[in-house]
């Protein structure tokens, strides 16, 4: 799935700390703004995650002009691709069995087509 949401930055000496509001807990900090940014997307991707996985509620994203503002705040829209996220942090695989017309695996193999292959890239392409 693919989300939007709003995150808030605020700067100290040291940090910049970053926040998703609409996802409770959702926090996290950089060493500059692009790792902020990094940081509080790979944060609200994990959230997203168990939330799917978990069938918990998923908040929708408030519009940034109904977040309450803070004094020197700053607020970037971050985009949230948890099938992209799972491709790159879930990479154990597991034993799938699928049944073929025995012409079709025959020729797959023939080919030196890898059929385990194929159809990851099918499934992900119906799953983004």
């Amino acid at each position: 799935m693919k989300y939007i949401y709003s995150a808030m930055f605020t700067t100290d000496d040291k940090k910049i700390y970053a926040r998703i509001p609409d996802l409770p807990g959702c926090i996290s900090t950089g060493s500059d703004f692009e790792d902020a940014i990094n940081q509080i997307t790979d944060a609200a991707s994990g959230w997203l995650v168990v939330a799917e996985d978990e069938d918990l509620d998923i908040p929708p994203a408030t519009p940034q002009q109904d977040l309450p503002h803070e004094e020197g705040a700053v607020y970037s829209l971050i985009r949230i691709d948890t099938i992209a996220y799972r491709a790159k942090t879930d990479t154990h695989a597991i034993r799938k069995n699928v049944s073929l017309p025995a012409w079709m695996a025959a020729l797959a193999d023939k080919r030196g087509i890898n059929c385990s292959q194929v159809l990851q890239e099918g499934l992900r392409r119906i799953l983004s």
